[in-house]
């Protein structure tokens, strides 16, 4: 299924411990409960590993569950 490859990708990113994750969409394919299991994932990376986190994304769920610096777009 989309939401197990989504998930397989993101757990081969983390294996080499980036400095840096670059994630576009990362819960797009995932159920809400997994959604917002990988958005924790993300958030501890950048506390417990100082991890940065870019992160991409339309669900406003994720967005106002992790806490960070958002910025939003609003295109016409």
């Amino acid at each position: 299924s989309g939401g197990e490859q989504q998930r397989v990708a993101i757990a081969r990113a983390l294996i080499g411990r980036p400095e840096l994750i670059l994630a576009d969409e990362p819960t797009g394919n995932l159920d809400a409960e997994n959604g917002l299991a990988i958005a924790e994932l993300l958030h501890r990376l950048t506390k417990e590993r100082g991890t940065a986190v870019i992160m991409a994304t339309h669900n406003r769920q994720v967005l106002e569950y992790y806490p960070a610096r958002c910025i939003a777009l609003d295109t016409l």
